[in-house]
């Protein structure tokens, strides 16, 4: 394969770390892979609109402004490939992740609309949608979450972030949590691909969770069944995940 450029963001750990350091064992080198982040999880109450602000500006702005400005020089060489990393949060909203899947619709909107006007210069756009990973920026965030100041909601809902939310998130990332290196090699695999997709989620076990949202236009399927599961199915949820681990056990046996 030629020499290609490549600018990855966001590397110093994690993913982006992962994915510079696969993409530099093909020498690939001709992309934009947009990975910068920051997390945000607990109930809206207990977060100031100055840290939500500083989450869009890395999350979102950062992206556009990015993109803003290598576009032009990619539409004069009508080449090139644009790769964000999403999340499967810019699908579904999930429980206390409010603020962060906002961040993740607004990039999804984004380059959806932007890859309309880039095919007509024959640039290609893909969102990269990893569901759970397990890395220091998951474990910083939800080592920040245990230690949050809850005085700001009710107690009822400080219950539930604790006492739920929490316990379950931890079981969620133990059964279906992929490593960055496992997304990298998904993500170089979409980059090298000759039609590459717009979007790609690289959990294959996850992909059940973000299917109800496109079973049901109205939007009560997911809604109901993301609440029973934590409200009300305790031993469904925990069953299903028992499920899914033998599988991704299995797979990866294959």
């Amino acid at each position: 394969m030629g020499t290609r450029r490549v600018l990855v963001t966001g590397c110093s750990s994690g993913i982006g770390l992962a994915v510079a350091a696969r993409l530099a064992k093909d020498e690939l080198r001709r992309f934009k892979v947009n990975n910068a982040g920051v997390g945000m999880i607990g109930p809206l109450e207990c977060q100031s609109i100055d840290a939500m602000k500083n989450l869009f500006d890395t999350n979102f702005f950062g992206l556009a402004r990015l993109v803003k400005e290598l576009l032009p020089d990619m539409k004069r060489r009508q080449s090139g490939h644009i790769v964000v990393m999403s999340s499967v949060m810019g699908i579904q909203g999930l429980l206390f992740n409010d603020v962060y899947s906002a961040s993740k619709f607004a990039v999804e909107g984004f380059c959806e609309s932007l890859a309309v006007q880039a095919m007509k210069f024959s640039i290609k756009t893909t969102l990269v949608e990893p569901g759970p990973v397990v890395t220091e920026f998951e474990r910083k965030v939800y080592e920040d979450a245990e230690k949050m100041d809850l005085s700001g909601t009710d107690e009822e809902t400080a219950k539930i972030f604790r006492e739920v939310y929490l316990p379950y998130s931890k079981k969620i990332f133990s059964s279906l949590g992929q490593t960055p290196e496992e997304v990298a090699e998904q993500t170089v695999k979409v980059i090298t691909a000759k039609e590459p997709p717009l979007r790609h989620q690289t959990n294959r076990l996850y992909m059940p969770m973000t299917a109800l949202k496109h079973a049901d236009p109205t939007g009560r399927l997911p809604l109901d069944t993301f609440y029973k599961m934590i409200f009300k199915h305790d031993s469904v949820f925990n069953a299903t995940l028992g499920v899914l681990r033998m599988l991704q056990r299995s797979t990866g046996k294959k």
